[in-house]
């Protein structure tokens, strides 16, 4: 795969606590001319980027986040998060479950919160955070059935803000669990492009990444 292909599965992130409209209109910007898939940026933030980039004229998507980074937002609140995110211009939804949920084992609740807000997001793609570093690999699994369960399309691995980010290990499990009508993003700590594509090969349909951009920029 070669790097231009490469950027079109990326969901360029910028989701720092103390991002500033100037640095989400420069990620804004490089999705734009690098094709990404889409850029992962503050609900806060939303409506200002799509206004932009509609004024550039671009198809590119505006993704953001809901439940984040720590997933333990009552289900109501995520709700009404995505739904204003869709609102405001969002294309792409990704929330984080209740990981003491999981820790629980209450799977059925988990799925439950996953379909309301795949209601709430009126037909926009729907990614689900398990934040796999927190759970075992019988809890990722479980997270895998949850998913496949779902209205949503995607299991995403990683917040990026917690004790790890995406793993090769992780990957290859979500990859042998999950139905083929679902997909699979890695996010958090992708550092190069060799890592990117080796996420690529092993199973992944999406990165989450702030990197990969800025590493072909410098080229």
């Amino acid at each position: 795969m070669t790097n231009e292909e490469l950027l079109t599965y990326v969901d360029h992130t910028l989701l720092n606590v103390d991002s500033t409209w100037d640095q989400i209109k420069e990620i804004v910007d490089d999705g734009m001319k690098y094709n990404t898939a889409s850029v992962c940026i503050p609900a806060s933030f939303v409506a200002q980027a799509a206004k932009y980039i509609s004024e550039k004229g671009s198809d590119l998507k505006v993704c953001t986040v809901i439940g984040f980074p720590n997933g333990y937002s009552t289900t109501a609140t995520k709700v009404f998060e995505a739904a204003d995110a869709v609102k405001n211009g969002a294309a792409e939804v990704d929330m984080v479950i209740n990981v003491g949920w999981a820790k629980e084992g209450r799977w059925d609740d988990i799925l439950a919160e996953i379909n309301e807000i795949k209601k709430a997001c009126d037909g926009r793609l729907l990614k689900v955070i398990i934040e796999s570093c927190l759970l075992t690999d019988d809890e990722i699994v479980h997270m895998c059935d949850v998913v496949n369960k779902s209205d949503a399309e995607y299991i995403k691995t990683s917040t990026g803000f917690s004790t790890c980010g995406a793993t090769f290990e992780v990957i290859e499990l979500m990859a042998r669990h999950m139905n083929p009508d679902k997909k699979i993003k890695a996010a958090g700590g992708i550092s190069s492009l060799e890592d990117a594509q080796k996420y690529m090969e092993l199973g992944a349909h999406r990165l989450g990444t702030s990197r990969i951009v800025k590493i072909i920029k410098a080229l």
